[in-house]
């Protein structure tokens, strides 16, 4: 009897939390919801960095004019989760950039529309932060770049790469902790990558220039304009983790590819490039950055020509780190997607060399990607899925950083697998009717596993020279 008495008490006591917490829940979404006071922080933090004026959302979510006509809308786009973007599956990776909202934003703004979506007191709204009015988001850079003069992008013009040099004037090695791109015009700037071309490296690309060679051509690829095509003839090869010759290893670290070293990049939805504690990335003495501007007219959504002037800042570190970054990539370029297929697979891998950190990760293709998952096989057979983006997306290209570096034995096989959509189903095909191959403009495809690894700086690791000895005798 008395155990039931005690059962009886207990399960009292639960319901009386439950309504309590009920009570608590409903004189929350009672009390009178603003957009000064409880919505404009949300947005601030969440949703403006895409969502202002001239960016690429379609409109401004800084001011209370601005944001209250399309109020019905956000209610619907934040319940469903569609706003904030966010594309990988949470099984798989925890992300510091994480930016999907806590129920607790989502019950203000669905409170703040069910009562009417009012402004409240305008003193009540915080000052907006200064990255998201023109200012750096990196704070003051040490370096600011430009590209040289004005690009105009005229209505109905294709999509165009364009190649900018800008001198770094660097007199000797140059460490850099943080990168922000700052395109002048999102209208028609697509993507922005920057590389650090070393003084040999830019020799041997005028050398290539005035012998008429094109940096980049090859019995596969061909350039048409300023864009690198691989040719329709060209040897086939979807699988590039069984078979070889597709998988291709792009380095940025120091490598001399035709491009250079990748420093930093703009994409939509992929933030500025903020480096770990005690890591940065090196940029040789007398180095050039090459800006390579991706424009487009975006399928003919301009009206008028649009000009662009795009800039990056640096903030450089004080002296050599412990541990330098590196970006790198697994890519194919040898695909072809069939016309029409729904879902076409393609694979990339590599075998990592070294014991290595990962910290980021960006999934990169065109308007018929569909998903991308990356793998790993470690030396002890074990497989492990490291990040699964199964919608993704071309206008939200997003750089994901892991919350702790994911340490990586050597030997381990990296897999990057992705599936394009060349059916009629995708929205956004240019033309389900064609096949497909790797290509720089928007139309073509790529298939590009980016990511970013962190290793021992080489500079710190060298030992002194013992007194009275050469450095060179030194072991």
């Amino acid at each position: 009897m008395k155990s039931k008495k005690a059962a009886f008490a207990v399960l009292t006591v639960v319901l009386g939390m439950i309504g309590l917490g009920s009570v608590i829940a409903d004189s929350r979404m009672k009390r009178e919801v603003t957009f000064s006071k409880d919505v404009a922080p949300i947005f601030f933090s969440k949703c403006a960095d895409c969502h202002r004026p001239n960016d690429i959302a379609p409109m401004s979510l800084l001011s209370y004019k601005d944001a209250r006509p399309w109020a019905r809308s956000i209610k619907e786009k934040v319940l469903s989760r569609e706003m904030p973007p966010w594309s990988p599956d949470p099984r798989y990776g925890e992300f510091s950039n994480d930016c999907r909202l806590p129920q607790s934003d989502i019950d203000t703004i669905t409170a703040w529309v069910d009562q009417g979506a009012k402004e409240g007191n305008p003193k009540d709204l915080p000052a907006a932060p200064q990255s998201l009015t023109g200012g750096w988001q990196i704070g003051k850079p040490d370096v600011t770049l430009q590209i040289p003069e004005e690009w105009t992008v005229k209505p109905g013009d294709p999509d165009n790469y364009i190649n900018f040099f800008v001198p770094t004037n660097f007199t000797e090695d140059t460490w850099v902790q943080a990168a922000e791109i700052q395109p002048g015009n999102r209208k028609v700037v697509h993507h922005v990558i920057a590389f650090v071309v070393t003084p040999q490296a830019m020799a041997k690309r005028k050398e290539a220039e005035a012998q008429g060679r094109r940096t980049g051509a090859s019995s596969v690829m061909y350039i048409d304009g300023t864009l690198r095509r691989t040719k329709m003839d060209a040897p086939v090869n979807d699988d590039g983790c069984n078979t070889d010759g597709a998988s291709r290893t792009r380095r940025g670290g120091g490598g001399e590819e035709a491009e250079g070293a990748l420093l930093a990049g703009y994409a939509p939805g992929k933030g500025i490039d903020v480096l770990p504690a005690g890591t940065a990335k090196k940029v040789p003495a007398g180095s050039t950055i090459m800006f390579q501007v991706h424009y487009s007219a975006f399928a003919g959504s301009l009206e008028k020509p649009e000009k662009d002037r795009t800039r990056m800042g640096l903030v450089l570190a004080k002296e050599p780190p412990d541990k330098m970054l590196i970006t790198s990539a697994v890519a194919n370029t040898l695909f072809k997607i069939p016309a029409g297929a729904g879902s076409h697979e393609v694979t990339a891998c590599m075998t990592v060399p070294i014991d290595l950190e990962v910290v980021t990760y960006m999934p990169h293709m065109h308007l018929r990607g569909k998903d991308m998952k990356y793998e790993a096989i470690y030396p002890d057979g074990r497989r492990e899925t490291l990040l699964w983006v199964p919608k993704f997306s071309f206008s939200w290209q997003t750089m994901y950083y892991l919350k702790k570096p994911l340490s990586v034995p050597k030997g381990t096989k990296i897999i990057v697998t992705a599936h394009f959509d060349n059916s009629t189903k995708n929205k956004y095909n240019p033309d389900p009717g064609k096949e497909v191959r790797w290509g720089d403009p928007t139309y073509d495809e790529m298939m590009i596993g980016w990511f970013d690894i962190v290793v021992p700086n080489p500079a710190k690791m060298l030992k002194p020279a013992p007194a009275g000895k050469a450095a060179s005798e030194s072991k």
